[in-house]
């Protein structure tokens, strides 16, 4: 078959799964084939000879598999960054949390950032590629986390403006150490939700934050506070906002905000402490 009877045939099988089955199975052959997509648009009329691979991939595919771990990579602010089972993959959302970080440090001397759960690394990471004399402390309980967040600083060559530890939350973050904003995407999910299948698929530790889900959320607020940090930034669940607006009345805090996705969900918030 060519190329083009392939995208045709496979995408057929991916329909209940994706609202773009031609375009996912194009992504897949371009994995195997090492190639891009113009390359491929241009070769669309040759023989397809790895069937037995594509075939593997549309298997698991059609099981609501995530195409990001089938191709070890995904899309963030424009990047290239790699993926890998056992570690949460990115979402766009993300994003915003990213350009809500940069309006403030553009404005500080003190670029001093700890990121609590960096996961992959990539807000760390973007953070780094972003901002001139950062510095940024990335904690992770997660050894298969840490290990890729270390690549993807490497494959961006700004290894040198981060530290990677393994903490959990603060625990292992040195109490002198003067850190002027905490930046987290915590997982925020109640234990009981009923995720949709191919979320399934991702570390439940990276998504399932307790009981009512804002456990996590709480704690960071709280430890953030006593370690007298002045910006807390942070994603959050779509129902959050009204119970973790009541719980910063405990605090003293010189300003705060929340912010919506691109869905118009609350997304995440952005506190500034009275120091």
């Amino acid at each position: 078959m060519t190329i083009k009877e392939v995208v045709r045939n496979y995408s057929q099988r991916l329909k209940q799964i994706t609202h773009i089955p031609a375009k996912e199975v194009e992504i897949l052959i371009c994995h195997i084939l090492e190639k891009n997509n113009i390359w491929l648009h241009l070769n669309y009329n040759n023989e397809f000879n790895q069937i037995e691979k594509l075939e593997k991939l549309i298997n698991k595919r059609e099981k609501d598999y995530p195409l990001e771990y089938l191709i070890g990579k995904a899309s963030f602010y424009g990047e290239s960054f790699l993926v890998r089972e056992n570690v949460l993959i990115p979402r766009p959302e993300t994003e915003i949390l990213v350009d809500n970080a940069i309006e403030i440090l553009k404005e500080t001397q003190n670029k001093t950032v700890l990121e609590i759960g960096t996961g992959s690394g990539i807000i760390s990471v973007m953070l780094a590629l972003l901002i001139k004399d950062i510095k940024i402390i990335a904690v992770d309980i997660n050894d298969d986390a840490l290990a890729l967040a270390k690549e993807n600083a490497k494959k961006h060559s700004v290894e040198d403006k981060i530290t990677f530890l393994k903490s959990d939350l603060y625990t292992n973050i040195d109490k002198n150490e003067d850190i002027f904003m905490t930046i987290s995407n915590p997982p925020y999910i109640a234990n009981n939700y009923k995720l949709p299948t191919n979320v399934k698929y991702e570390p439940s530790n990276a998504l399932f934050g307790g009981e009512v889900g804002d456990e996590l959320l709480k704690n960071i607020i709280d430890e953030t506070s006593k370690r007298e940090i002045k910006y807390l930034l942070c994603e959050m669940g779509y129902d959050q906002k009204k119970p973790l607006e009541n719980y910063l009345n405990n605090f003293k805090i010189k300003d705060y905000s929340f912010y919506q996705d691109y869905e118009k969900f609350d997304r995440g918030f952005t506190i500034k402490f009275k120091n």
